[in-house]
């Protein structure tokens, strides 16, 4: 009896792994930002946008080399509105200039696939 329990357990186990691991790998991951590095000169984040979950309203004070590394359409879209779309290819990088005065923006990822980018601010060199 105790082998059987014991049997039936890692069956229930091994059932529970491979659905978890399904589970997983479909759900998509979450709008993120993380941090990479950061000095005196430039900050570097990788940023995850999922369709329909837009980064919250925000600013950049320097201008930003965006390198796509899973591309997409991405529209951006100020406090006001007024947006702008960007088609990054993977791969590729894009320049974007620093915002103007007293503006924010969302960036929203408009296609059915998450984008992900590494982003690298250059810090005013004085």
């Amino acid at each position: 009896m105790n082998r059987t329990v014991a049997l039936n357990a890692i069956g229930i186990t091994a059932v529970l792994l491979v659905v978890s691991a399904v589970w997983s790998e479909d759900r998509p991951p979450a709008t993120q930002r993380i941090p990479q590095f950061e000095n005196a000169h430039v900050k570097v984040w990788k940023s995850t946008i999922v369709p329909n979950a837009p980064l919250p309203l925000h600013r950049h004070d320097h201008g930003r080399v965006i390198i796509a590394l899973q591309g997409g359409t991405m529209k951006i879209e100020d406090q006001l509105g007024t947006s702008e779309t960007h088609v990054w290819e993977t791969g590729k990088a894009y320049w974007l200039p620093a915002n103007p005065r007293n503006t924010l923006h969302r960036d929203i990822n408009v296609g059915d696939h998450p984008i992900e980018v590494m982003v690298v601010e250059v810090e005013d060199d004085k």
